[in-house]
């Protein structure tokens, strides 16, 4: 490292710039880094009492669930599936189990990972705990007995849950797998959409699953693809140009247990940057260096401070499924708001790493340039020093960008873009805003003017694309509001399709062709 000596470093404050710091620094105990790597390794009361109680308490809901409703949708020859799901995690097999409550048939959900490593809580999420309220609707809905707190008390009790103040993480992840045992929503697994064709209205997916390519039609298409889905990593090209060996994303695979006696270097100062920091120290590294471009960290969970304009923009007031009837004008601000808005993260992740003496905290401090040095380090220069660093982490966020997916390779020109359909006025232009799709009420793309693609009708953007129409990260636990919407679109537009109006029209003004037999009600007429 140079440029700075270990106790000039030392000497950054690594609390005091945080809003409501006194606050922070109260709060700091059993949580933070420097008293326990982690506080949820494991969980109490998982002993076979608990887990037969939860057997019991699981056939007694499907019984007062009941079964789902029989499929009526009128099959359309020549055509393999109603509905096609991409997404094996918490979205796309909560919109899988709804759709059979919907009574739609036919539908088949994929997923590119391994058996039990779909969606994120896994792989890529390294928080100790989730950022949303324990109370906070998932897959389930309002379906109760089906939801994660029925799920926790079965196996922990209800004064386990009362005491818990946020749900943890890999409780999460085993909540969700036994919701899809229970919901009996199939999986394929080991199998990629690789492009999308369509065929008048019906598509023609390309998909290659354990290695073997082939093609299989769709009615319904619903891209339920988490954050990389919308598009990719925001990556700058000062990290995409050094060898691949030196860096990774938040987003990908990190080997940290390599990291063990290396100094890291973090760019970015959300919520997954602070996750990777606090794991990259918990696989002890020996130092770790975390980037911020703006001189202070907006942080949720302090309840002395004023709501931030970053979260206070994102829900508008009333039900957060109705925000996506607000005006165009609106949601274009509102997200302008967001974009100018630091990024937020919340105070759980910040006490994960600030009670480590081996954690640094740089603000005011954007990257200016990095390059391999000598040594085969990473150098990297800021507007007032310069550090090397054995390994770099960019927790920088994602970029909405459908050009970006290869499997909408072939329609992505398409497909109505909000910089298309809203003309912004002077100084309220959003370049970052003009690359997100406008997507109707269902979820489904919309076609660009002059373009003959109704197809796109059939297909619905159930992933964070949907931020700027719907006022919320599409995708998250939170979003399960949504369901209804996306469920209703599909099952409106496969009943409608098997209508045929003439018919329709003719059965209905054909007068009876028999007459009732009367001498069943006869002897009741007084």
């Amino acid at each position: 490292m140079t440029g700075n000596s270990q106790s000039e470093l030392a000497g950054i404050s690594r609390r005091s710039i945080f809003r409501g710091g006194a606050t922070l620094l109260g709060g700091l105990g059993a949580t933070s880094l420097g008293a326990t790597a982690s506080p949820f390794r494991s969980l109490p009361g998982n002993g076979s009492a608990s887990a037969n109680d939860l057997a019991n308490q699981t056939q007694r809901t499907l019984r007062w669930v009941g079964p789902a409703q029989a499929d009526w949708v009128i099959p359309r020859a020549g055509v393999d599936h109603n509905v096609v799901v991409v997404g094996g995690g918490q979205s796309g097999v909560g919109i899988s189990y709804w759709l059979a409550r919907k009574g739609v048939g036919r539908v088949s959900t994929i997923d590119e990972s391994e058996p039990g490593k779909a969606g994120v809580w896994r792989t890529i999420a390294r928080m100790h705990v989730l950022n949303t309220s324990k109370l906070q609707a998932g897959p389930a809905r309002d379906d109760v007995a089906l939801g994660f707190r029925a799920w926790y008390e079965a196996l922990h009790g209800p004064r386990a849950f009362n005491a818990m103040e946020r749900v943890p993480r890999l409780a999460w992840a085993d909540y969700l797998d036994w919701f899809q045992k229970t919901a009996s929503v199939q999986v394929r697994y080991r199998t990629c959409l690789l492009d999308v064709e369509p065929d008048g209205d019906v598509l023609r997916l390309h998909i290659e699953s354990n290695g073997v390519e082939r093609i299989e039609t769709t009615r319904k298409l619903v891209l339920a693809t988490g954050y990389l889905g919308s598009g990719g990593p925001n990556l700058p090209d000062n990290i995409r140009t050094l060898p691949g060996h030196l860096w990774a994303h938040s987003s990908g695979y990190i080997d940290f247990p390599a990291l063990a006696g290396k100094v890291v270097g973090v760019l970015g100062a959300g919520s997954s940057a602070f996750d990777a920091a606090a794991t990259a120290l918990e696989s002890k590294a020996v130092q770790v260096h975390l980037f911020s471009r703006r001189p202070d960290i907006e942080y949720t969970g302090n309840p002395s401070s004023a709501p931030s304009a970053l979260n206070a923009s994102y829900h508008s007031p009333g039900p957060l499924d109705l925000a996506g009837y607000l005006p165009d004008g609106v949601r274009w601000n509102n997200e302008r708001v967001r974009n100018r808005a630091s990024a937020s993260v919340t105070l759980p992740a910040i006490e994960r790493v600030v009670g480590s003496d081996r954690f640094y905290l740089h603000v005011n401090s954007p990257w200016d340039s990095t390059a391999v040095a000598d040594d085969g380090k990473v150098a990297v220069k800021t507007p007032t020093n310069s550090f090397h660093f054995d390994y770099v982490i960019a927790g920088t966020g994602y970029r909405t960008d459908m050009s970006l997916r290869k499997e909408l390779a072939r329609i992505h020109g398409t497909i109505l873009l909000w910089g298309e359909h809203y003309r912004a006025a002077p100084g309220e232009e959003n370049p970052a805003a003009k690359t997100y799709p406008y997507l109707g009420e269902g979820f489904q793309f919309q076609a660009r003017e002059g373009t003959d693609a109704n197809y796109l009708r059939n297909i619905h953007c159930f992933n964070p694309a949907g931020l700027l129409s719907f006022e919320s990260q599409v995708g998250n636990i939170g979003s399960s509001v949504y369901y209804p919407a996306l469920v209703d679109a599909i099952a409106r537009d496969l009943y409608l399709e098997g209508i045929d109006p003439s018919a329709s029209k003719q059965l209905l003004a054909a007068p009876p062709q028999v007459s009732s037999d009367p001498s069943v009600y006869r002897r009741a007429i007084r």
